[in-house]
């Protein structure tokens, strides 16, 4: 949850007025547990969207939102959440895990990878968000970062800019007074 990518991500959401909620998978940091490859991972992130449900109960919107691995979580539980309503998902592993899961993908969203990532090959994520795109009602927005590795490095600026800028593009604002109810945002690792 101390990713600088995934610290981003939480600005992002948070100066749309997101309720928002970062978090570490099991056995990272001082977390219990051990890595379990993904299946007890998804738990994790289910039982955080839980916990944020319970305390912004009328929330008017529910977006999920990874990097790497917790972008591979993220799809899998927008897939099982039917209130989630939309996604950004950044560097996902498309080379790595398999994303066929998401055949049909249930809500719009916003890939963004960097051109020069030597983890995730950048044509395997353009492939998976050319596939995701071409569903029917569905909107994904394939962002680059030019020179930008896995981690992002000294574009983190540009990436947490760009994520602003698609959540603005969607008329989610930063809220202008304290009283309408916060959407709600959970930011994988």
């Amino acid at each position: 949850m101390n990713n600088k990518v995934v610290y981003a991500l939480y600005h992002a959401f948070v100066r749309r007025g997101f309720s928002t909620l970062r978090f570490n998978f099991r056995g990272v940091g001082r977390s219990q547990g051990k890595f379990d490859n993904g299946q007890g991972e998804l738990s994790d992130a289910a039982s955080a969207l839980d916990w944020m449900q319970s305390f912004n109960a009328n929330a008017s919107a529910c977006w999920v939102g990874g990097f790497s691995f917790g972008a591979w979580i993220g799809m899998q539980l927008l897939m099982r959440r039917p209130e989630i309503d939309g996604f950004v998902s950044v560097a996902p592993p498309a080379n790595v895990f398999d994303f066929t899961f998401l055949a049909p993908c249930p809500s719009s969203g916003l890939i963004i990878h960097g051109t020069a990532d030597d983890l995730v090959p950048e044509p395997s994520v353009a492939k998976l968000a050319t596939k995701l795109a071409s569903q029917r009602n569905i909107r994904v927005k394939y962002r680059t970062i030019e020179g930008a590795n896995h981690f992002f490095g000294t574009h983190l600026d540009t990436l947490g800019g760009m994520v602003d800028s698609y959540l603005g593009d969607l008329v989610i604002q930063p809220p202008a007074a304290p009283v309408r109810e916060p959407e709600l945002a959970v930011a994988l690792p």
